[in-house]
């Protein structure tokens, strides 16, 4: 029995050192480290301080509550009034440090917009809206005004542009002498312009492009306000949220707080119709091709050769862009394009260093470089292909065709002639065929181009036919034989839309554009009578915008500071038009009832905002509990560490 129970003590024994050592192998873990870090850096004190006045830095040091680091200085980091030498702007250890170049002008109230720069060094939380101030005077100015800056044509979000104010309300200030003070645009485009003395100010965007905060480039983007600006302020209340835990609300709590105004301005962007003219390259490519490149629009150039000395112009064939910046000119005389040199003297409108227009004469030397291998293969090539190269003829009809489209024919060389009588066109009735009357129209800019208007009978079946050797280029090369069967849509395939517009300028011309998926224009019709009417529409999901017409031109017209000419009107429909097949669409639109700002669907928006870094809610929802419970601690504490009691006014005056 003795022996039994000394056995049964020992299974004891070990099975309670099991027990313990399973119980510890089972617990054994890293430290977890604490809660993830969802703060951002927290100040603690500044050299100089907060809104010193009579302070006079040349280096300023920013002290937080751990290590930070500053992302893109040079992009993110405004300092105003700006700064002729670049600024050294860096962090060390839980110091942001600011070193300044130029001299401090006396009585100015300095502003420095770190934005969102400013991160802890773990985890990347980043500090909105962050500004320290300064007064090099008895005196620090704490207003400010705000906005957005889009394009005027398409009215896409600008990142980065500069919009600066002048409280010299002289044309000549934005073109002469630098910004008082400024910001840049973020990725929405929007700007805040802080520091600002009470007064009367102009506003202006512009992308500096030699940083000298002027507009001295016509080649720089810009936008101007017709009205004169003053910054003023008013109370204001938001609704602040407090959590109990990542579900639950506490409160629901009003926070009065300063808000600046004008917090709303539009400042529409666009690029001067002037650029600097030349002539950018020349080429002979082929023995029979001169390519000549400009610069920008001119208008057309006049040119003769010098050798061979030719005195008439019927030695080439003109094709040309719309802007006349890119001309080919065929040459149709076979003494002349065989020879391998040519000279040729062009005059053409230049832009001199004072960005005036001048006539320019050149002499061109157009050789046509060729190897005796190049020779040798080109022979080779002429005599193979010789039985089989035939002159392209390409157009745009298929099987299916549209029914609001014309028939469109182009060569790839020019050809001699080409007529009506070349075509037959034929539609079945009752399988016979018929001939189809046309409209035969030639290319006013592509001589080699040309475009056939029938009637179309929707549903109809149609032939086009061509004969072999019809038609003929300018260097012997004649058609083969085509013929094309189709058939144009039927009228249940498409569907018509109108639109009755509300909200335009009293008795200004405008015209609607339907866009696709990537804000292309497809369609087009003027506004009579308040609507805009579109027929023969293929099914699908279409936007539109709308063109103040002003000059009548039919196309969107840019503005000119100099002459104090904004650019056309533009707006778009925030939402988008879904047409259906055989159904017609009335849909109602008043231009003004969005706003300007948040008219673009984000579907058809380039620029699309830069999503900041997302935490799960749980994360979001306490930290903002946390801001409001600082943000009440700040309430009676003025200018103590942390963010500065204006600071927060500031921030928080400017909503979109």
């Amino acid at each position: 029995m003795l022996h039994r129970f000394f056995t049964f003590l020992s299974w004891l024994f070990l099975v309670a050192v099991v027990t313990v050592l399973s119980y510890s192998c089972a617990n054994m873990a890293a430290p977890t480290g604490g809660a993830y870090d969802i703060d951002p850096p927290v100040v603690k004190k500044a050299t100089p301080a907060f809104n010193a006045l009579n302070a006079k830095p040349s280096r300023i040091e920013i002290e937080f509550d751990e290590n930070i680091k500053i992302e893109k200085p040079t992009e993110k980091v405004i300092i105003t009034p700006p700064q002729k030498s670049m600024p050294v702007i860096r962090s060390a250890g839980r110091n942001a440090i600011v070193e300044l170049k130029d001299t401090l002008l006396p009585n100015t109230t300095y502003t420095i917009d770190f934005t969102d720069a400013i991160v802890d060094n773990n985890e990347g939380n980043p500090l909105e809206n962050f500004v320290y101030s300064f007064s090099t005077g008895e005196r620090l100015d704490t207003l400010s005004i705000g906005g957005r800056v889009l394009t005027a044509d398409k009215l896409e979000p600008v990142t980065g542009m500069y919009v600066g104010v002048h409280s010299n309300h002289h044309d000549t200030a934005f073109t002469r002498v630098p910004f008082e003070r400024i910001s840049r645009t973020d990725s929405r485009g929007n700007f805040i312009v802080r520091g600002m003395a009470p007064g009367e100010y102009r506003v202006f965007a512009l992308n500096d492009l030699n940083r000298d905060y002027k507009y001295d480039n016509p080649q720089e983007n810009i936008a101007f306000l017709d009205s004169i600006v003053i910054p003023s302020t008013m109370p204001a209340v938001r609704q602040d949220t407090v959590f109990q835990d990542s579900l639950t609300i506490d409160t629901i709590r009003a926070v009065n707080y300063t808000r600046f105004l004008p917090d709303d301005l539009l400042l529409r962007s666009f690029l001067s119709d002037f650029q600097r003219q030349y002539l950018q390259k020349h080429e002979r490519p082929e023995a029979h091709k001169i390519n000549l490149f400009f610069a920008a629009p001119t208008d057309m150039p006049t040119f003769f050769l010098l050798n061979p000395d030719v005195k008439s112009n019927d030695w080439y064939v003109t094709e040309r862009n719309a802007k006349n910046d890119t001309i080919m000119l065929w040459i149709t005389d076979s003494l002349i394009y065989q020879q391998d040199s040519l000279r040729m003297q062009i005059n053409y409108i230049r832009t001199d260093s004072l960005n005036k227009n001048y006539i320019a004469t050149d002499t061109l030397n157009l050789n046509l470089r060729r190897s005796g291998r190049d020779r040798a293969s080109t022979r080779k090539k002429d005599e193979e292909e010789e039985q089989i190269r035939f002159l392209n003829v390409n157009a745009n009809v298929q099987s299916s065709f549209e029914l609001y489209n014309p028939i469109r024919i182009e060569f790839d060389q020019p050809v001699t002639a080409f007529d009506s009588t070349y075509v037959q066109l034929v539609t079945e009735v009752d399988s016979l065929f018929e001939a189809v009357p046309f409209r035969l129209e030639s290319d006013s800019l592509n001589p080699r181009k040309f475009t056939l208007r029938p009637r179309w009978v929707p549903g109809g079946k149609y032939k086009i036919h061509i004969d072999s050797a019809a038609i003929t280029s300018h260097y012997g090369l004649w058609n083969n034989k085509y013929e094309q069967s189709f058939t144009v849509k039927p009228l249940d395939q498409y569907g018509n839309l109108e639109i009755s517009i509300a909200g335009l300028p009293e008795g200004k011309p405008a015209f609607v554009e339907l866009l696709d998926k990537s804000d292309k224009p497809f369609r087009r019709s003027y506004v009579k009578g308040n609507r805009a009417r579109f027929q023969d529409l293929p099914p699908g999901e279409v936007y539109a915008r709308i063109v103040i017409d002003e000059n009548e031109d039919g196309v969107w017209t840019t503005g000119n500071y100099e002459e104090g000419r904004q650019p056309e009107e533009v707006f778009y429909y925030p939402g988008k038009f879904v047409i259906r097949a055989f159904s017609d669409h009335s849909e109602d639109w008043n231009v003004r009832a969005t706003p300007v700002i948040n008219q673009k669907p984000l579907e058809i928006t380039t620029n699309k905002p830069e999503e900041k870094k997302r935490r799960n809610p749980n994360q979001e929802r306490e930290q903002q509990q946390r801001q409001n419970q600082q943000n009440s601690s700040f309430s009676g504490t003025g200018n103590s560490a942390g963010v500065p009691s204006n600071m927060r006014q500031q921030s928080g005056g400017t909503r979109y």
